[in-house]
C-alpha cells in the first residue's frame, strides 16, 4: 500500500482535530447537567447558574474555555431537536421605491408599484425590473428622473438622468437596503441572546432567512424582528381642543348612514317599527328582551357611529358631572374595533373635515393586561411636511432601565443636535405652568408613551415609560440600538416547533440512530466474517469522523439531518461489500490474500468513485435548492459521503494491512454466506418486458390517481398555516374540522397526525394579510375552536408559509429535480462515453421518480401517517434518485466491463449483461438490505415528524434497487440495438 505514512498522519491529525470539536459539546453538556442538579427543576434557577458561569474557565487549566466559550462550539441543534423558530423576512421594496420618491402622488407611478407587487407575487423575482415595464407601459413618454431626483437623492441622481440610469440607482438602492436589513437584523438578534442563531441572505431574492433554536417567545420574536425602528417625537393636544372634531367626524358619519337609509321605502320603515313595537309587548320573555337590547344598540350605532365604538376619554368630577380627560388621550376602543374606527378616519367625508395638522395614532398596549382597550392619542404636526417635532435618528445610545417607581423604562441619549433640538421642545411644552404640555413618544406610528413635561430637559436624556414589562424595554432598546430598517420588513414565512416536541425529536432520532448501527454492525460481522468487523470499525471511525467535522464547521444537526447520517452510514457499507466481492472473486481466481486484497481494492475504486461522486452530486443540488432542515439533510449526507470513503478505502485498508503483517487470520465470509449468490444464473433480460408492464402500470394508476384525486400538498407547497395539535384525550377528525370550520368560516384541513389524540390543522384564513393583527387574529379564533374541543391540549409546532413562499419552494424543487437529473445524465454520459448508458440511467431515475409520486397519491388517505407533498418529500427523491443512480452506475460499471471483455468472444448481449448483473447481485442486495433495515428502523423508530419523509426513501430505495436491475439495464440493450434478436 503506497503513501501508508501519509494516511497515517491524515487519520491521526483528523482523529484529534474531531477530539478537539466535539469536547466543546461535551464540555458544555457537562455544565448544563451540573445547572440542572443545582436548579433541582427551577427554570430561573437553572438560568441564573449558566450565567453566573458563563465567563468562567470550566476545563481544568484552560482558562480561555468558559461555558460561553464551549456553547457557541458545541454542536448546533436545530429546530426540530431543540424547539424554536424558523422565520423568513421580506424586504418591502415597494415601500422603499415610494421612500425614495417621497411618497409620490403621480398616478402612473403608484400604478406601476402595484403591478410590479402583483408581478412578484406571481414568480416575478427582481421587482425594480418590474417596475420599470409597468412605468413605461403607462408613461412611455415620461423619464423616472423627473420623480426621484429629489433633493435627498441628488447626490447620486441627476435630474437628467434616463430611465436606465434610475432603475440602475434604484437597485444599488434596493442592494443596500437588504444588506443593511440583514445587518440590523443580526444585531438585533444577537441582543436579544440566542444561543447559535442562523441568519442567512437568499441571494437573488430579497429575503432573509433567520432560525432561532431554543426560542420559546414566539410574538415577542415576531415584534422584535418586524419592527422597524421609525422613532419619532410629536407635540401633542389637549383632549378639549379634539373633542369637537370627534362629535362633528360622529355627526358626518351619522348622517352618511341616515342617508343610506332614506333609500329604504316608508313601508319598510312602518313594518320595521310594527316589529319593534311587537317584541316592547312582549317584555317577559328573555330572548325578546334580548332582541330588543340588540335592536336598540343597531339604533344606537347609527345614531352614533363613531361613539359606538370609541368611547370618549371622560371622568366623573366630585360634582357628579362629566368632563374631559385632560392629556393627549382622547378616546378608548376595543382592540376588535380599533380596525372599523381606522375606515372611518380615512374614508373621503371625514378626511375633509382634519385639519392636516392633525394626526391620530393608538397606544401600543392594551390599558391593563387584563384588558384589550388601546387608547386613541391626538399628535400635532410641526412642519409644513406634516412631521413630527424630532425624528429618531438623533438617539445615540438607549438602554432598559428602572424609574424612581421601579417600574421598566428605556433611557435614551441623544447627539449634540438631538439635545439641542430637545431642549426648544420641552421647553415649549413646559412653558405655561397651568397648562403642561406632553410630547408623545412614537415607534413605528405606535404611541409607546406621552409623559407630560414638567420642565425643559437640556441634556439630551429622557425615557420612554409606559406598562412595560422588562422585557419589553429590553427589546425597545435593543431595536433604538440596532437602528431603524431601511424598509419595511415583514414576516412571509415562519415554522415554530415547542420545546416538547424537540425533546421527543432528540429521542426518537437518537434511538433510530443507534438501532440502525447497531443493525449494520451485526450483519456485517454475520455475513463477512473477520472482515465484517473490519468494515465495522470502519464504520464506526467515520461516525467519529463525521461528528467531529459537522462540529468544526458549526452545521446545524437536525432530525432529518441524523436520518441522513444514519443513510450515509448504511451507504457507506457499499464501499466496503464492492471490495469484500471483488476480493472473493480474486481469491476465487486462486490468487494469494495479500494479492488478492490488493487487486479488490484497486478493481473496486472505479465503481467506488461514480457512485459516490453521483450521490455527492444530488447533495450539492439539495444543499443550493433546499431551505432549513434540508439543507441540514444535505449538509450531513455530503460530509457523510467523503468521511466515509476515507474509513473504507484507507482506514479498513490500514486495518487489513496491520492483519497481514500480524499473519492474523482473515476471512470474507461465514459457512452459511461462503457461496451465496455464487453462480448465479438469474435472467434478467429475456422477460424484461414484464417489468417494464408492471412499471407502466404503478405509473398510469399514479397518473389516473392525481387526477381523480390528487396530491397532499404540504403548507410549504400550497401556502397557508399549519399547526400540530396534541389533545389529552382521542379526538373525533370530522368534529374537530366542523368546528374549526364555524370558527374560521373557511376550509381546514384537519388530518389524525400518529396517533388519535394528535391532529395536523391546515388553513389559508388571512394567509395574505402580515400583519400583527391578522397573526393574532388567527390565534384567537384558533384557541377559541381548540377550546371547544377540548380545554387540554398543546400546540407542538406552527407553520406558516404565504402563497408566494410557496411558489418559490414549488419552483426551486421542480428546478432541483431536473437539474440533478441532467447533472448526473452529463456525468454518466462522460464517465461511460455511451448515449445508450446515459439515456437508461435517465430513464431509471424518471421511472423511480414517477413511480414514488404514484404511490403518494395512490395511498394518500388510506395510510395512518401524512403523505404531503413538501420539502422534505423532495429532499427524499433527491436523495432516492442519489441511491438509485448509486447502485446503477456500479451495475453499469461490470456491464461495460462484461462488454469489453466477453462480448467480442461471440456471445450476445443479452447474455453477457446477463452475466454482469449477477456478478453485482451479492452487492446489490446486501447493500439494499442494510439500506432499507436502516429506513425500516427510522420509519418505526423515527417519531412522527419523519415518517412520511422515511417512508418515501423506503420506497424510493426498494425501487431504486428495482430499477436498476429491471429497468436501466434492460434497457441499455434497447438503446444499443444489437443486430441480433434479444
Amino acid at each position: 500500500m503506497q503513501g501508508k505514512g501519509l494516511i497515517k498522519f491524515a487519520a491521526i491529525a483528523l482523529t484529534i482535530a474531531c477530539l478537539y470539536s466535539l469536547s466543546f459539546t461535551w464540555i458544555a453538556n457537562k455544565v448544563e447537567k451540573e445547572a440542572k442538579e443545582f436548579s433541582k427543576g427551577d427554570v430561573t434557577k437553572e438560568k441564573n447558574y449558566l450565567d453566573s458561569v458563563a465567563s468562567v474557565p470550566v476545563f481544568g487549566s484552560l482558562d480561555y474555555i468558559t461555558y460561553q466559550y464551549a456553547k457557541e462550539r458545541e454542536i448546533p441543534l436545530g429546530l426540530d431537536l431543540k424547539g424554536g423558530m424558523n422565520v423568513t423576512m421580506e424586504i418591502s421594496l415597494s415601500e422603499m421605491v415610494r421612500n425614495l420618491a417621497n411618497n409620490s402622488t403621480d398616478a402612473n407611478f403608484n400604478a406601476a408599484i402595484r403591478n410590479a407587487e402583483k408581478a412578484t407575487a406571481e414568480g416575478d423575482k427582481d421587482f425594480i425590473s418590474a417596475f420599470g415595464r409597468e412605468y413605461e407601459k403607462l408613461s412611455p413618454n415620461s423619464r423616472l428622473a423627473t420623480i426621484f431626483a429629489t433633493k435627498e437623492n441628488s447626490a447620486t441622481l441627476k435630474v437628467d438622468a434616463d430611465n436606465k440610469a434610475v432603475l440602475d440607482f434604484l437597485r444599488k438602492a434596493a442592494d443596500g437596503a437588504i444588506d443593511l436589513s440583514f445587518n440590523i437584523l443580526r444585531t438585533r438578534i444577537d441582543k436579544f441572546g440566542v444561543t447559535s442563531p442562523n441568519i442567512q441572505k437568499q441571494q437573488g431574492t430579497n429575503r432573509i432567512l433567520i432560525e432561532l433554536p431554543g426560542v420559546n417567545e414566539p410574538d415577542r420574536v415576531r415584534k422584535l424582528l418586524q419592527g422597524s425602528a421609525k422613532l419619532e417625537f410629536w407635540e401633542t393636544y389637549d383632549n378639549s381642543e379634539i373633542f369637537g372634531l370627534l362629535q362633528n367626524v360622529n355627526s358626518i358619519l351619522a348622517s352618511s348612514v341616515k342617508s343610506t337609509d332614506t333609500t329604504k321605502t316608508t313601508a319598510a320603515q312602518d313594518t320595521s317599527k310594527s316589529k319593534l313595537a311587537a317584541l316592547g309587548k312582549k317584555d317577559s320573555n328573555a330572548t325578546d328582551s334580548a332582541a330588543i337590547k340588540s335592536k336598540l344598540q343597531a339604533e344606537q350605532a347609527k345614531q352614533n357611529p363613531l361613539f359606538a365604538l370609541l368611547n370618549p376619554a371622560t371622568f366623573q368630577g366630585q360634582d357628579g358631572q362629566t368632563n374631559l380627560q385632560p392629556g393627549p388621550v382622547v378616546g378608548y376602543a376595543a382592540l376588535k374595533d380599533t380596525a372599523k374606527i381606522n375606515s372611518y378616519f380615512s374614508s373621503t367625508a371625514v378626511r375633509a373635515v382634519i385639519p392636516q395638522n392633525i394626526k391620530l395614532y393608538w397606544g401600543v398596549k392594551a390599558i391593563s393586561e387584563e384588558s384589550k382597550v388601546f387608547e386613541l392619542y391626538a399628535l400635532k404636526t410641526s412642519n409644513l411636511a406634516g412631521g413630527p417635532a424630532l425624528e429618531g435618528d438623533v438617539i445615540s445610545d438607549a438602554r432598559s432601565d428602572y424609574d424612581q417607581r421601579g417600574n421598566p423604562e428605556v433611557v435614551m441619549v441623544m447627539n449634540a443636535d438631538g439635545a439641542r433640538s430637545w431642549r426648544t421642545i420641552t421647553a415649549a411644552a413646559s412653558a405655561n405652568p397651568n397648562n403642561k404640555r406632553s410630547v408623545a413618544i412614537v415607534l413605528d406610528n405606535l404611541v409607546y408613551s406621552a409623559p407630560t413635561v414638567q420642565g425643559e430637559i437640556p441634556n439630551g436624556i429622557s425615557s420612554i415609560s409606559g406598562n412595560f414589562k422588562i422585557e419589553d424595554t429590553q427589546d425597545l432598546a435593543n431595536v433604538l440600538k440596532a437602528g431603524r430598517l431601511p424598509a419595511p420588513a415583514k414576516i412571509v414565512s415562519d415554522y415554530v416547533v415547542g420545546p416538547s416536541l424537540g425533546a421527543a425529536s432528540i429521542s426518537a432520532g437518537l434511538l433510530s440512530t443507534i438501532a440502525g448501527i447497531i443493525f449494520i454492525l451485526i450483519f456485517m460481522g454475520m455475513y463477512y466474517s473477520t472482515a465484517g468487523w473490519v468494515a465495522n470499525v470502519a464504520l464506526i471511525v467515520n461516525l467519529f469522523f463525521l461528528m467531529g467535522v459537522l462540529a468544526s464547521l458549526g452545521a446545524v444537526l437536525t432530525l432529518p439531518g441524523i436520518a441522513g447520517i444514519v443513510l450515509s452510514l448504511g451507504m457507506s457499507v457499499d464501499a466496503n461489500v464492492l471490495i469484500y466481492e471483488r476480493i472473493r472473486e480474486e481469491i476465487g481466481e486462486g490468487k494469494s490474500l495479500r494479492l488478492a486484497i490488493t487487486e479488490g481494492f484497486r478493481k473496486a475504486m472505479p465503481s467506488i468513485l461514480d457512485s459516490n461522486i453521483t450521490t455527492f452530486l444530488t447533495g450539492v443540488i439539495l444543499y443550493v435548492f433546499g431551505q432549513g432542515p434540508i439543507v441540514g439533510f444535505a449538509t450531513t449526507l455530503m460530509i457523510g459521503i467523503v468521511t466515509s470513503l476515507f474509513a473504507a478505502i484507507f482506514i479498513s485498508r490500514l486495518v487489513f494491512e496491520w492483519l497481514l503483517d500480524g499473519k492474523k487470520a482473515i476471512h470474507f465470509s461465514i459457512k452459511a454466506t461462503q457461496n451465496l449468490f455464487k453462480d448465479s444464473k438469474f435472467d434478467f433480460i429475456t422477460g424484461r418486458k414484464r417489468f417494464y408492464f408492471l412499471s407502466a402500470a404503478i405509473i398510469v394508476a399514479g397518473i389516473i390517481s392525481a387526477f381523480t384525486q390528487g396530491f397532499s400538498l404540504g403548507v410549504d407547497f400550497q401556502g397557508g398555516r399549519a399547526y400540530f395539535v396534541a389533545f389529552e384525550k382521542p379526538v373525533e377528525v370530522e368534529n374537530v374540522r366542523s368546528i374549526l370550520v364555524d370558527e374560521f368560516g373557511t376550509a381546514v384541513e384537519v388530518k389524525t397526525f400518529g396517533s388519535s389524540n394528535q391532529v395536523k390543522i391546515t388553513t389559508a384564513y388571512l394567509i395574505n394579510d402580515n400583519s400583527d393583527q391578522a397573526n393574532d387574529q388567527v390565534s384567537e379564533k384558533l384557541a377559541s375552536g381548540l377550546k371547544k374541543i377540548s380545554p387540554n391540549y398543546e400546540i407542538k409546532d406552527s407553520q406558516k408559509v404565504t402563497p408566494t413562499i410557496a411558489d418559490d419552494i414549488k419552483t426551486s424543487a421542480i428546478w432541483a429535480v431536473i437539474f440533478s437529473i441532467l447533472v448526473i445524465f452529463l456525468y454518466i454520459l462522460v464517465r461511460f462515453k455511451r448515449m445508450a448508458f446515459g439515456f437508461a440511467a435517465i430513464l431509471a431515475l424518471v421511472h423511480d421518480v414517477l413511480v414514488l409520486l404514484a404511490i403518494f397519491t395512490i395511498f394518500n388517505g388510506w395510510l395512518p401517517f401524512s403523505l404531503d407533498i413538501d420539502q422534505a418529500f423532495v429532499a427524499a427523491i433527491l436523495t432516492v434518485m442519489g441511491y438509485s443512480i448509486n447502485d446503477t452506475v456500479v451495475v453499469f460499471d461490470r456491464v461495460r466491463e462484461y462488454i469489453g471483455q466477453h462480448h467480442s468472444k461471440n456471445e450476445d448481449l443479452p447474455s453477457v449483461i446477463n452475466n454482469a448483473l449477477n456478478s453485482t447481485l451479492s452487492r446489490t442486495v446486501i447493500t439494499g438490505i442494510c439500506t432499507i433495515a436502516v429506513l425500516l428502523i427510522i420509519f418505526i423508530f423515527g417519531g412522527e415528524i419523519l415518517r412520511g419523509f422515511s417512508f418515501a426513501m423506503l420506497i424510493g430505495v426498494i425501487f431504486g434497487t428495482y430499477s436498476s436491475l429491471f429497468v436501466a439495464t434492460p434497457f441499455v440493450v434497447e438503446f444499443i440495438k444489437e443486430k441480433e434478436k434479444v
